[in-house]
């Protein structure tokens, strides 16, 4: 017995030594575990989504540059996430709607505002109107969300490749009540041709006709006293973006 116990202590220490080490790895392994979700749970915290916020979005800058951020994560195909709960729903049906923003989007399927610019339930007044053109209907509608609902932000969305844009270039006949869009836009494209050269494109002359076609709604949207007050105020700010269909970007429209 006494010959096996110098065998036996060496065997319990290099035990010892073994379990020490082990003991480090797997704390060593679960710091690194730590660390390595530390990242995604500081991201996710960053990322919080506009209808987790308490604050209601007032000015216009501020609501601008959510737009922006949005439309940065629509791109990246990096959106976040939305809460589309009974929960939130009722909510929304009990304390009542806070857009931050009217958008005057065209109709087109490619081009949906929610999700354009990454928007959950409740943070857009949504109008959309083929050739995104105003009428006494649809400024009605903005100037309900001015009025009523305090929106800081109007923005008309137009897109490249209008359909209702394009055919108001090409001409040709139309039927039923599309003519009454393609009166609203006609004036955009008169005034485009009248800009053009002889090396001018048709393609150059429909996405210059977009461009004036978005500031010529902003020029009806201002008519209204509504909005003059709004903007005089500096309490509204109306705005024009084009929409890239394929690249997914939106730009400002001077």
């Amino acid at each position: 017995m006494r010959k096996l116990l110098p065998y036996l202590g060496c065997t319990l220490i290099t035990l010892a030594i073994l379990l020490n080490g082990c003991g480090s790895m797997l704390s060593s392994g679960a710091d690194q575990s730590v660390e390595a979700a530390n990242p995604v749970a500081q991201e996710a915290l960053a990322a919080a989504p506009v209808y987790k916020r308490t604050e209601i979005i007032s000015l216009p800058n501020e609501a601008k540059q959510l737009l922006i951020e949005g439309n940065q994560r629509f791109m990246s195909g990096k959106p976040l996430s939305k809460d589309l709960s009974l929960t939130r729903r009722s909510e929304l049906m009990k304390n009542g709607q806070h857009p931050f923003a009217v958008i005057v989007s065209c109709s087109d399927s490619r081009v949906p505002p929610e999700l354009l610019f990454d928007q959950a339930l409740g943070d857009l007044f949504v109008i959309r109107v083929a050739g995104n053109v105003i009428t006494p209907v649809e400024l009605g509608s903005v100037e309900y969300a001015v009025e009523h609902l305090k929106t800081p932000l109007v923005v008309v969305l137009g897109h490249e490749e209008c359909g209702a844009v394009t055919a108001t270039v090409q001409g040709g006949e139309t039927h039923g009540n599309i003519e009454s869009i393609i009166k609203k836009i006609r004036p955009a494209v008169v005034e485009a041709k009248s800009l053009s050269t002889s090396q001018t494109t048709e393609k150059e002359v429909i996405n210059k006709s977009i461009e004036l076609n978005i500031k010529n709604a902003i020029g009806d949207i201002m008519e209204s006293p509504i909005i003059q007050e709004g903007t005089a105020l500096n309490q509204v700010e109306i705005i024009g973006i084009k929409y890239d269909l394929d690249e997914g970007v939106v730009r400002f429209i001077n």
